[in-house]
């Protein structure tokens, strides 16, 4: 795990007539994992850092041209243990991204092992290079 992960607070604007409580606003804020993305003439690799998320707690949504990862974190504590220093006490990590209209959405592929999670979205075919070629006349 990187030590500059962030943390955010999804906040929403609230109504004069609403109040929300400091247990709310705490369920809302997510830690942001370390992403580094890298791109190639045929696409984009995404590679976040999600230590702690079982592959079950993961959760990876493409939609309206937004990926969006969440994973829940699930470090289990032995029994009639307790913690008495905790640096990552948030139980969630999200991430959201606009995508290109150049990457084909359709075409998304996944790999999750050791805590990393490997996202490979292809470029549409309209978008990737291609050779021309040339005829001598």
């Amino acid at each position: 795990m990187n030590d500059t992960t962030a943390i955010t607070r999804n906040e929403q604007a609230s109504h004069p007539a609403t109040t929300r409580t400091e247990a709310t606003r705490h369920n809302d804020e997510t830690l942001v994992p370390p992403v580094d993305v890298i791109e190639d003439s045929t696409g984009i690799t995404l590679r976040a850092d999600l230590p702690g998320v079982p592959k079950d707690g993961l959760k990876l949504q493409v939609e309206a041209g937004t990926l969006t990862i969440e994973g829940d974190v699930s470090i289990p504590m032995l029994e009639r243990m307790e913690a008495t220093y905790v640096e990552v006490g948030l139980p969630r990590f999200r991430r959201v991204f606009t995508l290109s209209k150049e990457l084909d959405t359709g075409k998304v592929s996944a790999e999750f092992k050791h805590g990393v999670l490997s996202l490979r979205i292809p470029k549409a075919e309209h978008a990737q290079p291609r050779r021309i070629d040339i005829t001598v006349s």
